[in-house]
């Protein structure tokens, strides 16, 4: 009766809090110091991945306490699959034994069951043979209903806030999609409360441009493989998979993906959730943590919730984005026009600045445009302007920028592009329009092109189009139909 009694108590002890980790601690001390074990452990189960995993210790050796078992395996395994104890009176003579501690002579597995379902396994070790007797197996596993109860209560308390946290972070990206209508900030918000919200080490958003997926916004602890704007084909796995069955990919293991692949160096896991909006995918939104086989089957319908929210918001912040765009739009040629240019230009000297990508100008001009305006009528000449404004897209990156700068000028930017690489897209461009038939214009039509890169040829805005004004000056100089690099025209002075 004194047995029962303190088992009793101990009993109270163990249900008297929800919180899971102090459950787990409160058990092992009362197991170790009512029961005098040196070695004793708690094992939850995990359904998904059908392994035991050690939650929490006390005794184990060193690289032994984090272990994962099958779910079959070992003396635990055998508990879970008789759901009734197991007991190995001398370790050394059962085959069964999986080694945890060195000391370790007889091993007692006790099933923590609730409903008739195992959800987890008490472990019971001592450093002496035949260690325990009826007696105590039978309180110990009396003492384990005590625990199963606790740790299914803690569970359940830990499930209700886990979806408290998640309710109140759909509610906070519901209300703030239809507040912020700026889609870098939308983005940059989404990816904080989600991070915080459902306690994952990274969040990452992916938008679809053309071909590829671009990484626009990421949150976390994680260090990132790429910078942002980097980019991903859609034909990629998985992205590949996420998008052709418009359905959640959840990746248990990647430590042994290339990094460039996992997107974050420390990334172990992932979940991509496609982001959908009236039909149309719009991009992915990507969990990532530092541990393998984090994710689960369970937490797909609120974060699933979640991605439809961001999808609609990006839509609409697209919407916006767009009719702010038009401002920025050249009404003759549907190209940018040179205030979209002065704006885009100094992102990306700030872009080339931190990462050291290298980015380039080329500024060109229609060789003898006035002339051709006498000749053959002001509406051939806006004709012309629209052809070689086509012309120019044909052969340029969706990454870089054409803008009409003024009159019959353009301004072109190259990201990612040192002068070697721009000076053979310019040369590309001048070929190209001088090849062109233009219909109703009987000669050939030519540009001169002039080209600065950063940083050899400027530092800032001004610097940098002034270098490659410069280098178009003295291509005018020189005869016109040619491309000359900024460094071979700064000694040019005048006016073309």
């Amino acid at each position: 009766m004194p047995k029962l009694a303190v088992l009793y108590d101990a009993g109270q002890a163990v249900l008297s809090t929800f919180d899971l980790d102090e459950v787990l601690q409160r058990i092992l001390a009362i197991a170790r110091d009512f029961f005098h074990l040196p070695n004793v452990a708690i094992l939850l189960l995990d359904k998904e991945a059908q392994q035991l995993c050690v939650r929490s210790q006390i005794g184990w050796d060193a690289g032994k306490d984090k272990i994962c078992l099958g779910y079959h395996d070992g003396i635990t395994g055998a508990a879970v699959l008789k759901k009734q104890p197991v007991y190995a009176p001398d370790v050394t003579k059962d085959p069964r034994y999986i080694c945890a501690a060195q000391s370790t002579r007889s091993e007692l597995a006790i099933p923590l069951m609730v409903c008739d379902e195992v959800v987890g396994v008490l472990d019971c070790q001592s450093d002496r043979v035949d260690r325990f007797d009826d007696e105590t197996i039978e309180l110990l596993t009396l003492f384990s209903t005590h625990a199963s109860i606790a740790l299914q209560n803690a569970y359940l308390y830990s499930l209700e806030r886990q979806r408290a946290r998640q309710l109140e972070a759909i509610n906070t990206i519901a209300q703030q999609s239809t507040a912020v209508m700026d889609l870098e900030d939308l983005l940059a918000r989404v990816c904080s409360v989600i991070q915080l919200a459902f306690q994952v080490s990274h969040v990452s958003l992916l938008l679809r441009e053309e071909g590829d997926l671009v990484l626009r916004a990421h949150q976390g602890t994680l260090t990132p493989c790429i910078p942002p704007g980097g980019r991903f084909p859609v034909s990629q796995e998985p992205w590949v998979r996420v998008i052709a069955s418009s359905g959640t990919i959840i990746e248990k293991d990647l430590t042994t993906t290339p990094e460039p692949e996992r997107l974050f160096k420390e990334s172990a896991s992932r979940m991509s959730i496609p982001l959908i909006s009236f039909g149309q995918t719009l991009g992915v939104l990507t969990l990532h943590s530092s541990q393998p086989n984090t994710f689960r089957e369970s937490e797909l319908q609120s974060l699933e919730s979640v991605a439809d929210i961001c999808a609609n918001s990006i839509q609409n912040a697209h919407y916006v984005e767009r009719v702010k765009q038009l401002a920025y739009l050249d009404g003759l040629t549907g190209i940018f026009n040179r205030r979209f240019f002065e704006l885009r230009i100094m992102e990306e000297i700030e872009r080339a600045r931190r990462y050291g990508t290298g980015m380039a100008v080329i500024m060109a001009d229609i060789d003898q445009f006035k002339r051709l305006n006498d000749e053959f009528g002001h509406l051939l000449g806006d004709e012309v302007l629209r052809q070689v404004s086509s012309l120019f897209h044909q052969q340029l990156r969706k990454i870089d920028v054409v803008c009409r700068y003024g009159g019959e000028e353009f301004a072109i930017l190259l990201t990612q592009t040192n002068a070697q690489q721009a000076i053979a897209i310019a040369e590309k461009l001048r070929r190209s329009v001088e090849s062109y038939q233009f219909p109703g214009v009987p000669r050939t039509v030519t540009i001169s092109a002039g080209v600065a890169a950063f940083p050899a040829h400027g530092k800032s805005r001004d610097e940098m189009i002034r270098a490659a004004d410069n280098g178009l000056y003295a291509a005018k100089q020189a005869g016109r139909n040619r491309v000359c690099l900024a460094s071979l025209a700064r000694a040019a002075t005048g006016g073309r």
